[in-house]
């Protein structure tokens, strides 16, 4: 048994109107893909079900649910984990996360793989407040070696424009965790997303 977390819309349910909710459970086969009917998807931390939360079921303005994973398990990397046996014990707070924080996760997930040297440079000066120029980020963008750290510089760079960069700063931090997840799985390399959300809520 295992404490996770999960997103629901606001009327408690999920997808394909599955209804969540204290004491509910909900039990499955484990056959199939983690994203397939066959698991019970949930995170292993609050911050990780929002920074991720757009890349996968993006619950507009969702409740967040304290849960007790049980059965079998398949984790995705550190993004997610599905369960065969889900219970929603009580809802609790969701995090709030500021555009700033989201871009902090984002650029804090590309550090872990991307080695160009002046996007670090760029990186490193935008994560200690030295220069969070449009310019400087937008000079990054060209420098980066991979999407997700072009995304990271992208997602400053429109930081001028609040509404777009609300929506630009979400979607991009949750695909630098994909990507991160990704790259270090295929090198073999650890990547703690949890201890990079929390050191994200720092800014």
């Amino acid at each position: 048994m295992t404490t996770c977390y999960k997103l629901t819309r606001q009327d408690n349910t999920t997808y394909n109107n599955c209804l969540w909710g204290e004491g509910i459970t909900h039990e499955t086969d484990g056959i199939g893909e983690l994203c397939g009917p066959g698991w019970l998807h949930a995170y292993s931390n609050p911050l990780l079900a929002v920074f991720i939360n757009p890349i996968h079921a993006d619950i507009e303005n969702p409740k967040l649910w304290e849960c007790i994973g049980d059965g079998r398990c398949l984790d995705d990397r550190g993004l997610k984990c599905g369960y065969t046996r889900l219970t929603t014990v009580r809802e609790v707070p969701l995090p709030e996360v500021t555009t700033e924080q989201r871009i902090a996760f984002t650029i804090l997930c590309s550090k872990e793989v991307c080695r160009d040297p002046k996007w670090t440079v760029w990186a490193d000066n935008w994560l200690s407040g030295d220069d969070r120029t449009e310019t400087a980020a937008l000079a990054a963008t060209s420098t980066a070696d991979y999407w997700a750290a072009r995304a990271a510089a992208r997602a400053v760079a429109r930081a001028a424009y609040l509404a777009e960069a609300a929506y630009a700063a979400a979607y991009a931090a949750a695909r630098a965790a994909d990507w991160a997840a990704d790259v270090a799985a295929n090198l073999a390399v650890d990547i703690d997303l949890v201890s990079l959300a929390k050191k994200a809520m720092e800014y």
